[in-house]
């Protein structure tokens, strides 16, 4: 149902190409410790793992920060990290990936936020977190929204990706919306359930169905349940539109006019999922940025969206790859 010809396609590099997107959220790292069990520990019955490699990726909203720089974009990160040695790894990160730094916010009040993944022999052990989930301070709040001012004049789309761990308060989340509305920004919101109800007043509001029935605390199994909840969270937030992403059932979108529509999901060989609902908001919002109507957009970026589900572990959509596949689906 792409509304896209061979053209269009081609030209959507050049659209991409250095939008500038403000990604506000929870900065993650995600660290993987692979090695072998060769013995049990004689401290206690567990396995011992001997390291032979390690290594760091971006994770939480870092992740966003990768896709728009894949498709092409100039994402401004605006969030917190620790004073401490994965801090130092998320900005050796940044530098490798040409990404600036100008909106983070160094804390020696919080850890950085980091999800290490011990996996020996192929199986994964176990995952040690390393985080403060508490909403950040008033001073700190203050920081993150002073730093959405400072560059909300240059950017294309505020992006607000949230993962509950107490960057986006409810106070930081208003202020944010309010500004980038009183400039007429694009804003897209990819919520987790804390702040919920919070994110009034948006371009676009992307839950997925587990986040919904949550929010509501119902089930959503058949296509009416569907189209009840999406029209709640038009009236509950009045969001411009609201995308409801259903995995392989693909996304149903509403609208201020209540007209419902579908984006099936292209039949994959799933790898894993891991990191695709990054990839969807990333490629929505940069296109979106680009002037791409709004169902095309959600094309695009269920599209993207399947296509990193192919990769195993966490990978980004790159523009090149995105136009290859969509050019050999139309021929």
């Amino acid at each position: 149902m792409s509304g896209f010809n061979n053209t269009e396609i081609k030209d959507l590099k050049q659209k991409f190409q250095g939008r500038k997107i403000a990604v506000v959220g929870d900065m993650m790292l995600d660290g993987y410790y692979w090695g072998d069990v060769k013995r049990i520990s004689p401290e206690a019955p567990v396995p011992v793992v001997e390291i032979e490699k390690e290594f760091f990726r971006f994770g939480g909203a870092a992740n966003v920060l990768l896709n728009i720089k894949g498709l092409g974009g100039n994402p401004l990160p605006v969030g917190l990290i620790g004073e401490d040695q994965e801090g130092n790894i998320f900005k050796d990160l940044l530098a490798e990936s040409g990404i600036s730094e100008a909106g983070l916010i160094t804390t020696a009040s919080r850890p950085t936020t980091v999800k290490i993944r011990v996996i020996a022999d192929k199986q994964h052990i176990v995952r040690i977190d390393k985080e403060v989930k508490d909403d950040i301070s008033g001073e700190l709040e203050d920081r993150v929204v002073s730093n959405i001012t400072k560059v909300i004049d240059e950017v294309d789309a505020v992006l607000l990706q949230d993962y509950n761990k107490g960057v986006l308060t409810e106070s930081s989340i208003s202020s944010i919306i309010n500004i980038a509305n009183k400039k007429n920004k694009l804003i897209t919101v990819d919520p987790k359930f804390l702040n919920f109800f919070n994110y009034k007043n948006v371009t676009v509001f992307k839950p997925n169905k587990k986040e919904t029935e949550d929010a509501f605390n119902m089930r959503i199994v058949t296509d009416e349940d569907i189209n009840n909840a999406g029209s709640l969270l038009l009236e509950k937030l009045n969001a411009e539109y609201v995308l409801l992403t259903l995995s392989e059932k693909g996304i149903a979108m509403f609208d201020k006019n209540k007209n419902i529509s579908r984006i099936p999901t292209k039949a994959r060989k799933v790898a894993d999922v891991s990191g695709a609902g990054d990839t969807v908001i990333a490629t929505l919002t940069m296109a979106m940025a680009s002037g791409i109507e709004v169902s095309n957009a959600a094309y695009l970026a269920n599209y993207a969206g399947g296509l990193v589900c192919e990769e195993m572990g966490i990978a980004p959509i790159i523009i090149d790859q995105l136009i290859d596949e969509l050019l050999d689906d139309i021929k």
